[in-house]
């Protein structure tokens, strides 16, 4: 991560830093890109994260004494992450578009703004999901270590019936989560002349107008019709386990589920029950219950393929996502409204 020093003329600094003062930003993680931040009258010192997670005992320490600090979505901020950082502590910079890592109503309580990077992460991970749908379909996993393995040259020219995987054309996808990913993911089907399914708590018309012409359905009809069940849902604690044991059983033996959005939301003992009872195709998963630990049946299953979640793992949504942090994080050190708040 490069680190820029910014001192401007301008406005002058925010209350409680002083002209010519300090402003110390602390990120938890090294972040793709150049965190740019610039505050009228004050110096800003960044205090980069490393590669590596750091232990939480450095990671409180780490903060100690700043004024932004940048998380990632794996870093646990709580009273205690407050406390360590103490009292001049004015904001919060997600690096992520979900912020269930923050505990919002302490940092309201304490008057610690607390931001994200929405739009960013859009169209890398309706990529990945597509990627994943595709992989699960085609049995890419199998197919991969086949040719790898050497096995295809032991065995020889492959017979008309081996490795039959799925067609997508003119099958039915349901989005979990009328957001702007499920959305994008929504828009990507177009070439397979995909009929759309979505649920969510009000009408999106952006999905039932054109292009689209989606549907609005209740979650457990949509199960039952979906060909392809792809998860944007953000994670509370209505969505918690939303998908379980009898939403499972609900999908045709066919049916692939995706989730990109956040591990929780699907109950993994009840998916590997499932997968194994044959009661869906596959699954493909950018994200995890208990990550970074992956359940020893998801990743013993070819019809699984997995990724580290990575949705958004593109050098330009990432540096996009970068950008919008020093945005965020200089808004906050110059007393104004950060572009993406939260809280």
């Amino acid at each position: 991560m490069k680190s820029h020093s910014e001192q401007d003329g301008g406005n002058g600094p925010a209350k409680g830093l002083d002209a010519g003062g300090v402003a110390i930003v602390a990120v938890t993680r090294e972040v793709p890109g150049s965190l740019a931040i610039h505050v009228p009258g004050v110096r800003v010192e960044l205090r980069p994260g490393p590669l590596e997670r750091m232990t939480r005992a450095a990671l409180l320490e780490h903060v100690r004494g700043a004024h932004v600090i940048v998380s990632m979505f794996s870093d646990r901020v709580d009273a205690e992450m407050l406390d360590a950082a103490g009292p001049q502590l004015r904001g919060v910079c997600n690096l992520a578009v979900g912020f269930e890592n923050i505990d919002l109503k302490e940092c309201a309580r304490r008057g610690v703004a607390v931001s994200n990077t929405p739009n960013a992460v859009t169209e890398g991970t309706a990529d990945l999901a597509w990627m994943l749908i595709l992989a699960v379909a085609r049995r890419l996993i199998e197919g991969d270590e086949f040719a790898r393995s050497g096995a295809w040259e032991r065995h020889g020219p492959l017979s008309m019936s081996q490795f039959l995987g799925l067609d997508l054309t003119g099958r039915t996808l349901l989005i979990v989560g009328a957001g702007r990913i499920g959305y994008a993911t929504a828009l990507r089907s177009l070439g397979w002349g995909m009929q759309v399914l979505y649920t969510a708590r009000s009408r999106h018309w952006e999905f039932e107008l054109a292009p689209l012409a989606a549907r609005r359905v209740e979650l457990d009809e949509g199960l039952r019709a979906a060909d392809v069940v792809s998860i944007h849902t953000p994670l509370t604690d209505q969505t918690r386990h939303l998908i379980g044991e009898r939403e499972l059983s609900l999908l045709k033996p066919t049916a692939i589920l995706v989730n990109t959005s956040r591990g929780p939301v699907v109950d993994e003992d009840a998916l590997v029950r499932a997968l194994e009872a044959k009661q869906l195709w596959g699954a493909g998963l950018d994200v995890f219950e208990h990550e970074p630990r992956v359940h020893e049946g998801l990743r013993r299953m070819k019809n699984v393929v997995m990724m580290p979640h990575v949705g958004s793992a593109a050098t330009k949504y990432r540096a996009m996502m970068t950008e919008m942090v020093s945005e965020n994080a200089s808004a906050m050190l110059a007393g104004r409204e950060p572009p993406n708040r939260v809280v």
